[in-house]
């Protein structure tokens, strides 16, 4: 995940690079930028990154699961009994 994030992060910059390149060149021109329509530019441009890959299993004769909707989980608080069973409830 770490050079996921490398990965990303250098995109970005580059983008940003090019996007300022773009304006200087624009500048030259002679256009008018105004810089709230500039703020509004991103350099996470992410139409051109498909960041966790593509994956396709159909060729493979692989069926996913079918989608749970209920997550089973205890949103409930501890315990005070379970916090010290883990030694959680006791001041430091």
């Amino acid at each position: 995940m770490k050079f996921n994030a490398l990965l990303t992060n250098a995109v970005t910059f580059h983008n940003a690079l090019d996007i300022a390149e773009i304006v200087r060149q624009l500048l030259e021109e002679g256009w008018e930028i105004d810089p709230e329509d500039l703020a509004r530019v991103s350099p996470y441009l992410t139409e051109h990154i498909n960041r966790f890959g593509e994956y396709s299993t159909h060729e493979l004769g692989i069926q996913p699961d079918a989608y749970e909707p209920k997550f089973d989980v205890d949103f409930a608080p501890p315990r005070e009994q379970d916090l010290t069973a883990v030694g959680l409830g006791q001041a430091a």
